[in-house]
């Protein structure tokens, strides 16, 4: 197959380990843009296996697909992207990772004692959460979010 034909649905499929139904849904979502050949079948560029291996990366680490598509937007649809290109998703990624990452790292240090109010431990959230007063932080897990208890005995916020 010559470059200029491009690839079939069927060869990025095979390429990516997608299912070409997958591959279809992720074109009407606008991840990929195929052009349609003489015989009116899709084809799709050689950089279309990396961005679909991108939008299955980042579904991986939890980005959704409207967040995939605004990074995808920034690359060119006319040639691969280059290394700088792939650099300035990841700098955009990286403080959305960081911050999942300390979430995580909080979450696995409080699990045994208290979930951060939304509540799964009621003993304990007598002490650090009277009378619901997490809920005037909103919705979830307020404490494991970043809001700071008050304590009962004087009012003050706990460090």
């Amino acid at each position: 197959m010559a470059v200029s034909e491009g690839l079939s649905i069927g060869d990025l499929a095979a390429r990516t380990g997608l299912a070409v139904s997958a591959i279809r849904y992720y074109e009407d979502e606008g991840l990929v843009a195929p052009w349609r050949n003489s015989a009116g079948r899709r084809r799709f560029q050689r950089a279309d296996i990396r961005r679909l291996s991108f939008v299955m990366v980042a579904q991986q680490f939890g980005f959704t697909l409207a967040q995939i598509r605004v990074e995808l937007d920034r690359l060119p649809r006319h040639r691969a992207p280059s290394k700088a290109d792939w650099a300035r998703i990841s700098a955009s990624f990286r403080d959305d990772l960081n911050l999942r990452i300390a979430q995580l790292e909080k979450l696995r240090d409080t699990l045994d004692g208290c979930i951060g109010c939304g509540c799964l431990s009621l003993e304990a959230c007598a002490l650090y959460n009277p009378a619901d007063d997490a809920a005037r932080h909103g919705t979830g897990p307020r404490y494991l979010m970043g809001n700071r208890p008050v304590r009962p005995e004087n009012g003050q916020q706990n460090s």
